[in-house]
């Protein structure tokens, strides 16, 4: 076939200090098209990354006490973050992006300024509702009870000046667009789009920001930041080299890709996305397809709920790859799915223990005992098809067909189903051939044996190529112990019987897939969940004892605590520790303090912020600087390094007041 391009992705996710199996199932599902597309032979671009800017993320930064850009360093990048995760989950993306790129950053202004000059956004001011935890501007009818109708959670009033973009312009074509292609699927979605959003009226939408400043800057016009999901939405042509010169792939076949999603983020990619593309008069995307939740006791997964799974204990526990199978042989696709441990458990041991696994073991056991290791020549036509044979050959031919149509209609978990009935069949072949009975007369059974044992090797290694993209680590031992070498592992072989050679090296190995103990499995599981609770709550760190001695009230409150605005900050010269700040104490004139604090922060990183000072120390002078006062803040030690975050608190609080 002709080696094709496909562009697929998953959105970019908020680097969320807690990943759970909700993470992991579109990223899996999305590795797993990008696999099987490329065992088709075609050239693959599999984009996944992370969203970094926006309003919570300033918030949860400043809440830990460092820069937004310390806080998703240690999330994206810091150990059992989500690099490590997608290394876990063996997901194959050839590029990551993060929004917080540089190029992607300069990319993101050029696109809003290009829809600026074409008149397509505007300045005004906006006022509405606003969901901090989705980002997400709704109307008052389009509140459910008051709250965010995707997370449920509380919204607040919000009134700033802002620039709009002009999605109004574009309802008639989203409208088009979604109910007259398959663009969006399942068709569900569609419905729930078009009532929703469309018929009661496209509305403008607004696309920057001025209440905060993590984000990226709006270039012609300083203290507006571009909304956070034009900013990752714009991703999966950045990520190609649009509007930049870090790549140079857009326009070379990739574009338009297909865009994998949560049905909770399908208005943005449905309708806000197209309408971006339609503006800049770029050709839209391929699909989009909106997944449905992992759900825990009926609600959705979510850390702020506390009803949040590890994905680093079940994989430690059973394996990556009896975790990615669960995770699409178990879901319909498009639908909403009850996760439980139970059912991950009863999944293993009744697909790849007692199916797979017990064909494996069986076939390769019996090949090594009767004739070791290895067929004779000629076995696959002896004797002439038993009715049996034919069956489960026929099944086995067919089935890359069938697989193939469950994939590109992203079915992956009818894919998986139609292969398990090829592997019950070949399970109940040998319930038919008895091969330990015709062991017992070798010379009058033995050519008969060999076809049998063959049939089930080949059964086995056509099942096995269209597995791969499920469970690739795994198949590379299930083809090992085979004697499947790379000429019959490739697609073309499994539309083919008879690739594997007949005198194959069979070698029964380990057990792929061993039985789970439920009751034993599910206490283990329980006991780890609650370490990691404990290690979460009380992690590596030494905290300095308290004092005792006591201070008197009076004293205490002698201490003058304010807070003061950054206005400046930079490096004292000769010095490898202080900073010199420049601040605003409320009073009008700048305060100047030092603080030894280099090895933690940079000065640039602390212009702009909120921070608290006791205002009422005695000058110092420090390298010939007068210092007054002292910036507060938390000091620790962590794995053996001693750790600082600053005291930073909410921008809305003034210069000057006082903390009491």
């Amino acid at each position: 076939m002709e080696n094709k391009k496909f562009y697929i992705t998953t959105p970019i996710y908020y680097p969320s200090d807690k990943l759970h199996i909700g993470h992991t199932y579109c990223t899996v599902a999305t590795d797993t098209l990008a696999r099987y597309h490329r065992l088709r032979g075609e050239d693959v671009m599999f984009l996944t990354g992370t969203d970094e800017h926006g309003q919570k993320i300033e918030d949860k930064a400043r809440e830990a006490g460092v820069t937004p850009k310390e806080f998703v360093d240690r999330i994206v990048e810091g150990p059992g973050g989500v690099l490590d995760l997608w290394k876990l989950m063996n997901i194959s993306n050839d590029r990551f992006i993060r929004t917080t790129d540089d190029y992607h950053v300069a990319s993101v202004q050029r696109i809003f300024r290009r829809m600026y000059d074409s008149g397509d956004i505007y300045k005004g001011t906006y006022k509405g509702k606003y969901c901090k935890p989705c980002e997400s501007f709704w109307t008052e009818s389009q509140l459910v009870d008051g709250k965010c109708p995707d997370c449920g959670r509380e919204v607040q009033d919000a009134e700033e000046e802002a620039y709009f973009f002009r999605l109004s312009k574009y309802a008639g074509r989203i409208r088009d667009l979604l109910e007259n292609t398959d663009f969006l699927e399942p068709r569900s979605r569609v419905n729930e789009m078009v009532k929703n959003f469309i018929d009661p009226g496209l509305e403008d939408l607004c696309v920057s920001r001025t209440s905060f400043s993590w984000g990226v800057p709006v270039d012609f016009d300083p203290g507006h930041v571009v909304y956070v999901w034009v900013d990752a939405l714009t991703n999966y042509i950045t990520a190609l080299g649009y509007e930049n010169d870090r790549y140079g792939d857009y326009g070379k076949g990739w574009w338009p890709g297909v865009n994998i999603v949560g049905k909770e983020i399908v208005r943005f990619h449905s309708i806000i996305w197209p309408a971006i593309l339609m503006s800049l008069g770029e050709p839209l995307p391929k699909k989009c397809f909106g997944h449905g939740w992992l759900l825990l006791d009926g609600g959705k997964m979510s850390k702020s709920k506390g009803n949040v799974v590890d994905p680093y204990i079940l994989a430690e526990k059973f394996g990556v790859d009896a975790l990615r199978f669960f995770l699409m042989r178990t879901f319909p696709f498009g639908s909403d799915g009850n996760f439980s441990n139970e059912l991950l458990i009863q999944t293993i041991n009744t697909d790849l223990a007692n199916d797979l696994g017990n064909l494996v073991s069986r076939t390769t056991a019996m090949t090594g005992k009767y004739f070791g290791g290895s067929l004779p020549a000629g076995c696959a036509d002896w004797d002439g098809p038993e009715s049996c044979d034919t069956e489960l050959r026929e099944a086995a031919m067919a089935l890359r067909s069938a697989y193939e149509k469950d994939m590109e209609s992203f079915a992956p978990h009818t894919a998986l189903a139609d292969v398990f009935k090829v592997i019950q069949r070949a399970n109940k072949y040998i319930d038919e051939n008895t091969p330990w009975k015709l062991s017992k007369d070798m010379e009058a059974n033995g050519r008969r044996l060999a076809r049998v044992l063959y049939t089930l090797l080949e059964t086995t290694r056509i099942c096995g190529v269209l597995l791969t993209p499920f469970m690739p680590g795994s198949m590379e031992k299930l083809f090992a112990q085979i004697g499947a070498t790379a000429g019959c592992r490739t697609w073309d072989s499994a539309a083919q019987w008879g690739a594997l050679p007949e005198t194959a090296a069979v070698n029964k190995g380990e057990n792929l897939f061993p039985r789970v103990e439920m009751d034993k499995a599910l206490e283990e599981l329980e006991a780890a969940a609650e370490a990691a609770k404990q290690a979460a709550f009380r992690p590596d760190i030494e905290i300095e004892p308290q004092l005792a001695e006591k201070v008197d009230f009076d004293t205490f409150c002698k201490s003058d605590f304010r807070v003061v605005k950054v206005k400046s900050c930079d490096a004292v010269k000769k010095s490898a520790k202080l900073l010199r700040f420049t601040l605003d104490d409320g009073t009008g004139v700048d305060r100047q303090i030092l603080s030894g604090i280099h090895q933690w922060y940079e000065p640039e990183d602390l212009v702009g912020k909120t921070l608290v000072a006791i205002v009422n120390l005695p000058p110092r002078k420090m390298m010939g600087l007068e210092s007054n006062g002292m910036l507060i803040s938390a000091v620790h030690t962590e794995k053996g390094e001693e750790a600082l975050h600053l005291l930073m608190v909410d921008d809305a609080i003034p210069a000057g007041a006082k903390l009491c």
